[in-house]
């Protein structure tokens, strides 16, 4: 099958919700091959302890590709602890400039419960202006629901749940079994 012709991965939903001194980053579960799901289970929301430091990084994309992305992160926060902002710059400089990194397919939200960003691949460490962040096919949704909750008195986690329940319900690319990371300043 030549590449063009390949119908390609898709699939996953991604939140960063930060309400009430702390983050939680949701992902759901659903890989999809073309017009087929092929596994509903994935873990997408990762828990990191670079240099005793926790940050929680969700990933949408190509996993290996978003797998070498955290682990240069990991390399980036161990070289500066404690520094998100700082070596969320590191890695998107590199990921940026690097010829072999400018191939890999994904997004990453990562938070250490202070913070939180988007990191892509065009060298962007976006810092949400309404403190909810979403990546993936069904991000836009969930992004859309977030923020219409977000003066509700629900919990960050409430708001990233609610809001990948409706991203769920609206792109075919998402489903409802989520992992959800708690993470507090």
């Amino acid at each position: 099958m030549a590449r063009d012709e390949f119908p390609g991965w898709h699939g996953t939903t991604i939140i960063g919700v930060k309400k009430g001194g702390e983050v939680v980053i949701a992902g759901d579960g659903q890989v999809s091959l073309g017009q087929t799901v092929i596994k509903g289970t994935a873990r997408k929301v990762r828990r990191l302890s670079p240099g005793g430091f926790d940050v929680v990084a969700g990933f949408a994309g190509s996993t290996a590709d978003a797998f070498t992305l955290l682990e240069r992160l990991e390399a980036k926060l161990e070289a500066t602890p404690g520094q998100l902002a700082r070596a969320s710059v590191e890695l998107a400089k590199d990921w940026r400039t690097d010829k072999y990194l400018q191939k890999l397919e994904a997004m990453l939200i990562v938070s250490d419960g202070k913070d939180i960003f988007v990191i892509t691949g065009a060298g962007d460490v976006l810092e949400p202006e309404h403190d909810v962040t979403a990546i993936g096919s069904g991000g836009n949704y969930a992004l859309a629901a977030a923020r219409g909750m977000m003066d509700s008195p629900r919990s960050a986690e409430e708001v990233a749940r609610d809001a990948m329940a409706i991203a769920a319900d609206i792109c075919v690319y998402t489903n409802g079994n989520l992992t959800v990371e708690t993470i507090s300043a």
